[in-house]
């Protein structure tokens, strides 16, 4: 009896490592399970560097939204962080990370209609 289930490759990926609708989707996903395991949101910013100018057009604008995602997230958690000594760096913290939730949500949803972001350098939404 033969085994007609075609096997892939060796070293294949199904195409989530290389640039494209996927690949952006994946950079959010692990920002968001980054609130439950500390470094996915490292392995997120490593794959949006690395793929960051190869696709082009509208992907390129969620690379590039992805990588100040993580950057800004972070200033803003480092400056709530130094503020929790006067007790309002709590509230802070909440708000950024809400900020971090929307943006995440607003790339995932333009990323699965394949529409670029409007501004990616944006500091805000």
């Amino acid at each position: 009896m033969t085994n007609d289930v075609p096997q892939p490759a060796p070293g294949r990926t199904d195409n989530w490592l290389d640039p494209g609708k996927t690949n952006v989707m994946v950079v959010y996903i692990l920002y968001l399970v980054g609130f439950a395991v500390a470094f996915t949101p490292l392995v997120g910013l490593v794959i949006a560097y690395l793929n960051r100018g190869k696709a082009g057009g509208w992907v390129d604008t969620h690379y590039t939204y992805a990588i100040r995602t993580f950057w800004i997230g972070l200033l803003y958690a480092l400056v709530a962080g130094i503020l929790m000594i006067a007790l309002i760096g709590f509230v802070i913290m909440v708000a950024v990370a809400v900020w971090v939730v929307v943006r995440c949500v607003i790339g995932l949803q333009k990323a699965s209609n394949q529409e670029p972001i409007a501004d990616p350098e944006s500091w805000l939404i």
